[in-house]
């Protein structure tokens, strides 16, 4: 039965449509990400210490490249932990 009234009412459709994600790092023009900015890295880390993907932060495969290179320089200075104190 609920078929029938999925046919007659036509599609069905989402509720919230996808809005284009726009890369942050492009939007402030940046050129180079620097291991010291912890405040921009430990956004762009989960709480288990693991790099958030492109698709959760929206940055662009070049931002994105360069991100990734300043948290793991950022964890071999000791600036960032590798896990958190729990999974260790």
């Amino acid at each position: 039965m609920a078929e029938e009234e999925r046919e007659e009412r036509g599609p069905m459709r989402r509720r919230f449509g996808r809005r284009p994600r726009l890369c942050q790092f492009c939007a402030e023009q940046v050129i180079w990400m620097d291991y010291k900015q912890l405040d921009v890295l430990k956004r762009s880390v989960t709480d288990q210490g693991k790099i958030r993907s492109r698709r959760e932060t929206g940055t662009c495969a070049r931002h994105q490249r360069m991100l990734a290179k300043a948290i793991k320089r950022a964890r071999h200075m000791a600036m960032l932990p590798f896990a958190t104190e729990r999974f260790r």
